[in-house]
C-alpha cells in the first residue's frame, strides 16, 4: 500500500490486489478479536485479581492469540474468494488507495448482491461478536470499579482500561461505518477518508495510546521535550 501511494505508476497486479485485500481483511478481523481478548484480560485482572494467574495461564494466552487469527483467516478467505471469482470487464481503476472489498465490487460486471450480503453478514458477525465480548467485559469491570471504596483505587482501575477503550472506540467506529452499514459501497469517496483511520491513523496512534501510560516512557518523553525546549532557548 505504501509503495502504491509513493510510486508514480500506481498499478497493481491481479494477484497482488488479491493478496493485499486478503492481508487487510486478515489483520482487521484479527485485531477485532484481539481487542476482545484484551478486554477479557482486563476483566480478569480487575474482577478476579486473585485468580488472574490461574485463569490467564500460558495455554489460555496462546489460544487467545491463535483463535482470532483462525477466525480472521476463514473470514478473509471467504471475502477474497467470492470477490475475485467475479468477472471484471474494465475499466480496471480501483477508486481507493488500496484493494478493498467495496471498490472492487463496484468494478464487477455481474450481480454482487450475494457478495454484499456475505460482507454485511460476516463483517457484522465479527464486529458484533467481538463487540459483545468487549461490552460484557466492561459492564462487569464497571460494576467492580463502582464497588471500590477509594478514589485512588477507582482511578487506577480506570487507568488500566483507558488505552484499550480509546483503541476500541476508534477502530470499531470506522469499521462499522464502512463495512456494516447498508449500501456501504455507494459512497466510496467517504469510505476512502474513513479507511485512513484504520490503515494509517490507528496504527500510528497505537504506540502512543498503549505506551504513554508507561511511567518510563512518559519520563523519557518529558525529558526529550525539555531538552528540545532548552536547545531552542539557547
Amino acid at each position: 500500500m505504501l509503495c502504491d501511494i509513493f510510486a508514480e505508476n500506481k498499478a497493481i497486479s491481479f494477484v497482488g490486489c488479491a493478496a493485499q485485500m486478503w492481508f487487510v481483511g486478515l489483520f482487521l478481523a484479527a485485531e477485532c478479536f484481539l481487542l476482545a481478548a484484551m478486554a477479557y484480560d482486563r476483566y480478569t485482572a480487575i474482577c478476579k485479581p486473585l485468580l488472574y494467574t490461574i485463569i490467564m495461564s500460558q495455554h489460555v494466552c496462546v489460544l487467545l492469540v491463535i483463535g482470532p487469527y483462525v477466525i480472521a483467516i476463514l473470514s478473509t478467505m471467504t471475502h477474497t474468494t467470492l470477490t475475485f471469482c467475479l468477472p471484471f470487464c474494465g475499466p480496471y481503476i480501483v477508486n481507493h488507495f488500496f484493494c478493498d472489498i467495496s471498490p472492487l465490487l463496484s468494478l464487477a460486471c455481474a450481480d454482487t448482491q450475494i457478495n454484499k450480503l456475505v460482507l454485511f453478514t460476516l463483517a457484522g458477525a465479527v464486529g458484533v461478536l467481538s463487540g459483545l465480548i468487549i461490552l460484557i467485559s466492561y459492564v462487569c469491570i464497571m460494576m467492580a470499579i463502582l464497588k471500590i471504596q477509594t478514589t485512588s483505587g477507582r482511578r487506577k482501575a480506570f487507568s488500566t482500561c483507558s488505552s484499550h477503550l480509546a483503541a476500541v472506540s476508534i477502530l470499531y467506529g470506522t469499521l462499522f461505518f464502512i463495512y456494516v452499514r447498508p449500501n456501504a459501497s455507494s459512497s466510496l469517496n467517504i469510505n476512502k477518508v474513513i479507511s485512513l483511520f484504520y490503515t494509517v491513523v490507528i496504527p500510528m496512534l497505537n504506540p502512543l495510546i498503549y505506551s504513554l501510560r508507561n511511567k518510563e516512557v512518559k519520563d523519557a518523553f518529558s525529558r526529550t521535550l525539555e531538552r528540545k525546549h532548552f536547545l531552542i532557548g539557547a
